[in-house]
């Protein structure tokens, strides 16, 4: 089955008409983009893009094979255009399929938000979803139970089948509001429908994101990727080598935007362990109010640990952890060994710490888990008056340091921009 993406960009397109926003302005060439639209073996339209005969010639392609063209969302962008020769465009009712003369079939799947979303399965037996930007599935997705049986034509009349989609294994391809809706992709993993060998395209992008770089870093971090525009995929082909790290290091200052980009790395993974290290602090509202704001914009399904035992989580297996923070899990540390007393610290504090600075690195390069950390950087700050401040400061770095090495990606954030250091 060959897929060819006539547009990959929201429904306004990107740069969006007359929009004068930085980011559509630096939104050229490779990085300009149509409406999604989606060509299957050259005979299966998925959405229109305004232009889709010049958007198909651009491709090196036809629309002249086509004899099924499917909407998956009302259109928000310009007018449809449908070229003379095209059959009419169609949206399949949810959980019914169609079986085309071409030999694809095609499924209509319920969603969590207006629109259809459709799994396509070739005559090759290659399937492919796409989902319209902002949906998830509503049920667990997403292939034909055993003994239903699809209807046949050309189009020829929809079949019904049971209400629920089970699930037979991971797709070949996934087409999807990555950017959008994160969680979507979290659930498709979660049910098995999304596994290491699904190529994961991300659509329907606009101008919430730089184009570029930081698009493509923020893709690779979610285990996706996004193409130009007229580019043709063969599904089930390799897509190349994985870029998913598995353990990554964030940096920041204070409110520098580390405790975000922690997240939206990990916003497209299920089950998300999220170890807070710092506790709860019933005398202080003030950080009672950092808790909640950071609790309101983790995702539901996502369970926090308050704990810095932090050991026996890297050693087990299980879902990603997050790690926020090493630096409060250094002060408390620092405080079961004494740290603070210039004596105590020399009289074998030092050697302590230093032994359970060791162990959390050790532990961090075995784990089979996927990690992501996060740490403060206070080393380009005013020096601290005490000896206790300029001995939390020193021991940080030092933290900091070792861990780094011991991960594929470092990154440091400024005013919530991510810079990549590894």
């Amino acid at each position: 089955m060959e897929l060819t993406l006539l547009g990959t960009g929201a429904p306004a397109g990107l740069p969006e008409p007359d929009c004068p926003c930085a980011r559509c302005a630096a939104a050229s060439g490779p990085e300009a983009r149509a409406a999604t639209s989606l060509l299957v073996d050259g005979t299966l339209l998925l959405d229109l893009t305004p232009g889709p005969a010049l958007a198909a010639a651009r491709a090196g392609q036809s629309l002249g094979g086509v004899r099924q063209v499917l909407l998956s969302h009302p259109h928000d962008g310009p007018a449809l255009e449908v070229p003379a020769g095209l059959p009419s465009p169609v949206r399949v009712p949810d959980r019914q399929e169609l079986a085309l003369i071409s030999g694809h079939r095609v499924r209509a799947l319920a969603l969590d938000a207006p629109g259809t979303g459709y799994r396509v399965t070739g005559p090759d037996g290659r399937r492919l979803l796409y989902l319209p930007p902002g949906a998830a599935p509503a049920d667990t997705p997403l292939s034909t139970p055993v003994g239903t049986g699809p209807a046949t034509g050309s189009g020829a009349g929809p079949h019904t089948d049971e209400p629920r989609d089970g699930v037979d294994g991971p797709y070949d391809v996934v087409v999807l509001d990555v950017l959008g809706r994160p969680d979507a992709l979290a659930r498709l993993r979660e049910v098995g429908a999304v596994a290491a060998t699904t190529d994961v395209l991300a659509v329907h992008i606009g101008h919430d994101v730089p184009p570029g770089p930081e698009l493509h870093r923020r893709l690779a971090a979610a285990g996706a990727r996004a193409v130009p525009d007229g580019t043709t995929l063969t599904v089930g082909a390799p897509a190349g080598p994985g870029t998913l790290p598995r353990r990554t290091l964030v940096l920041g200052g204070t409110r520098s935007g580390k405790s975000l980009e922690a997240e939206r790395r990990l916003a497209a993974f299920p089950g998300v362990v999220y170890v807070a290290t710092g506790g709860s602090r019933d005398d202080d509202p003030d950080w009672g109010a950092r808790v909640a704001e950071h609790r309101e914009r983790r995702p539901a399904t996502w369970r926090t640990e308050e704990t810095c035992d932090l050991v026996p989580l890297l050693d087990s297996d299980g879902p990603p952890l997050l790690i926020d923070c090493l630096s409060l899990w250094l002060t408390r540390t620092m405080d079961e060994v004494e740290a603070w007393d210039d004596t105590l610290w020399e009289r074998g504090g030092a050697t302590a710490l230093a032994e359970r600075v060791s162990a959390l690195v050790a532990a961090l390069r075995r784990t089979p888990r996927h990690v992501v950390a996060v740490s403060n950087e206070v080393g380009s700050g005013v020096v601290p008056a005490t000896p206790a401040g300029r001995r939390f400061r020193d021991e940080l770095g030092r933290l900091n340091s070792r861990f780094a090495d011991e991960c594929e990606h470092v990154l440091l954030t400024v005013a919530g921009v991510a810079l990549p250091l590894r």
